[in-house]
Formats: C-alpha cells, structure tokens, sequence
C-alpha cells in the first residue's frame, strides 16, 4: 500500500478519489448527498473544495466498511484516509 505525502495537495488528491469511488455507487452516492445536502450540480460545482472533500472523508469514516472498502480500492491503509480529512480540516 502506498502512503500519501503529508501535505494538503495529496490530501485533497486522495480526498477527490475517494469521492470518485464514493460515487461509483448509486446507493453510496445518494446517501453521501443526503447527508451532505448538497445537490450533484453544487457537488460538481464544489468538488475540489477542502470542506466538501473532508466532508466525503468523513462520510466514508462514519460507514467502517466504506472506509476499509474505499482505502482498500485506492491501495492505501485506512488511516491515510482519515489523516487526510484532519489536514483538509486545518
């Protein structure tokens, strides 16, 4: 598994790809903009935004098997996922 550089620009890189694979799935997808409140033209609109990739961080992070899922997908641990919302959240 590859480990992400610590700094913001690979947070957010690694951030957009989990959201990428979050809306790879209808379901996932639907529940991500329920809980979010955002629209899919404003998700567009907002994609490289810090506060909507921590959000789909944190989205995956409340769901353990999306997390493991998603960082399994991306060839990366768990955690990275989780370190890279506390920096998109700095």
């Amino acid at each position: 598994m590859r480990e992400p550089d610590s700094n913001t620009s690979d947070s957010a890189t690694l951030a957009l790809q989990a959201l990428v694979w979050t809306l790879g799935d209808g379901d996932r997808a639907a529940r991500l903009l329920g809980v979010t409140g955002l629209d899919p033209a404003d998700l567009r609109a907002r994609a490289s935004d810090p506060a909507v990739l921590a959000a789909t961080l944190l989205f995956l992070e409340s769901h353990e098997p999306d997390l493991v899922a998603c960082a399994a997908a991306l060839d990366v641990p768990p955690q990275a996922l989780v370190r890279a919302r506390e920096r998109l959240e700095n």
